[in-house]
């Protein structure tokens, strides 16, 4: 193929070709038309799946029925997109990246039929896969990952036809914990099975303890410092029961919720720079290193933590439209950049709220930092106001400097968000005598006169004035 007399036959219009149809490409697409219309550039996104543009992170909640049609996950449809002048082709996966030439090979997913699209300016966005452990019965019919909306719908497939009510969640962090709350809700007897001592490992284990309690209060059984090693099988080859060292446990259906890792394989194959966790190497302009015309964000990139200074994967759909936000104007000519994160994720088990931002003490320990850290017990409102509910708030703060590194929040309703004012103090870089000053919002039915944020700040600061020789 002559890339050359393939571009000059569009004249001056460029054309931007992006690999994935969800949150980053379709925000980048979107983003990039709203600066330079069809005459100027031309949009060709490619999505191997069913859905573009749709929230994975509603899954849980459709399968435990909280959001009651599958549509209402879907933020824009293909045709919605091809309605803005985005040639977008679904059930299209692309095979291969060649870097020199400018182009990417297609396959259409239902006939197997390939062809090269050239592009001028290529956006990679091909998110993350769920982590499948490889062990004898992993792929058997009635075990589920959960990332796209059509593993959502091959799960409630599996629900429906199953004969019993016995479901086993293979992890315990936020997919897991979500997981095994939609599982109950389906009336089902769930069992979580852990490789920690706790769930929730982005939690220090004295916090996981507390969501621990609160999923055995759920009915929830629960199997910790426990790994699973097969998934074993009835005659008709559907899934039975899984097997750890120790024991069995009878299952109709297993949920993968292990975690997910960056779907990079693609740009490998095609040379392009991967880091330490998997993820694709880009500058703050989401531009892939060492690639003038190529970008790529969302769940397949690895991006800068501001507090630590350390590169992560950290795969939340927040980040994903933000990134293609960037994407999109950088593309479209204009100029923006990501700065980094902070950390910050919420999730909840039932009415019980989860949140952190920042370091654990692991995370602090790992990039030598010495620490001082503080817990207090609050409630979400006044005391004596109707509806006051208990929550926990775990600080950590630098020794010496009082810089804030982190905050933990477990409690019930009102406890989740509050991690905001943590994860706005992070990103400013305030020190935890500073937040004591904060000014925040008080009313009894909103929060007791000392917030439980500030007052953990205020002990964080005086732990720090005594550690300080």
């Amino acid at each position: 193929m002559d890339v050359n007399a393939a571009r000059e036959g569009r004249g001056t219009k460029e054309r931007l070709v992006v690999i994935g149809g969800d949150a980053a490409g379709m925000s980048a697409a979107s983003q990039a038309r709203r600066l330079r219309g069809p005459d100027e550039l031309e949009i060709v996104a490619f999505e191997r799946g069913h859905f573009a543009s749709f929230s994975a992170c509603g899954i849980p909640y459709w399968v435990g029925g909280d959001v009651d049609e599958r549509d209402r996950l879907i933020a824009r449809t293909p045709e919605e997109h091809r309605a803005r002048g985005i040639d977008l082709r679904m059930r299209t996966e692309v095979t291969e990246i060649d870097v020199a030439a400018g182009r990417v090979r297609a396959r259409d997913v239902d006939s197997g039929a390939e062809t090269w699209t050239s592009y001028d300016k290529l956006v990679i966005a091909t998110g993350a896969r769920p982590v499948r452990p490889d062990m004898p019965g992993a792929d058997a019919p009635g075990v589920h990952g959960v990332q796209t909306l059509d593993d959502g719908q091959a799960l409630l497939d599996t629900l429906a036809r199953a004969r019993g009510r016995r479901a086993v969640v293979i992890g315990a962090g936020y997919i897991g914990v979500e997981m095994a709350e939609s599982l109950i809700k389906r009336g089902y007897e769930v069992t979580v099975v852990n490789r920690g001592r706790e769930p929730m490992s982005t939690l220090d284990p004295d916090m996981g303890r507390l969501v621990h309690r609160a999923m055995t209060g759920l009915g929830i059984t629960m199997v910790d410092d426990a790994e699973v090693t097969k998934v074993l099988t009835g005659d008709d080859g559907a899934v039975r029961a899984v097997a750890t060292a120790d024991a069995e446990y009878p299952a109709d259906v297993v949920v993968l919720g292990i975690g997910v890792r960056p779907e990079t394989a693609l740009a490998r194959a095609a040379g392009l720079p991967v880091g330490a966790h998997g993820g694709l190497l880009t500058d703050r302009a989401m531009r892939v290193r060492g690639h003038e015309n190529i970008w790529a964000g969302g769940d397949c990139v690895e991006v800068l933590d501001l507090v630590s200074g350390q590169l992560r994967h950290v795969p939340l759909g927040t980040h994903a439209n933000k990134h293609g936000q960037i994407i999109g104007t950088n593309a479209g000519g204009g100029y923006a950049t990501f700065p980094g994160v902070v950390g910050t994720a919420v999730s909840k088990v039932c009415d019980l709220e989860i949140a952190r931002t920042g370091l654990r003490e692991k995370d602090a320990r790992r990039v030598g930092l010495r620490f001082e850290t503080a817990t207090v017990e609050s409630t979400s409102r006044a005391g004596y106001y109707p509806g006051a509910s208990p929550m926990t708030v775990k600080m950590i703060a630098e020794r010496r400097t009082g810089r804030l590194l982190g905050v933990q929040i477990v409690g019930r309703e009102g406890a989740g968000k509050r991690v905001d004012i943590a994860a706005v103090a992070l990103t400013a870089g305030l020190t935890v005598e500073q937040m004591t000053a904060l000014d925040l919002g008080y009313a009894p039915p909103f929060s007791p006169v000392w917030d439980p944020v500030l007052v953990a700040a205020r002990k964080a600061a005086a732990k720090v004035r005594d550690s300080t020789p």
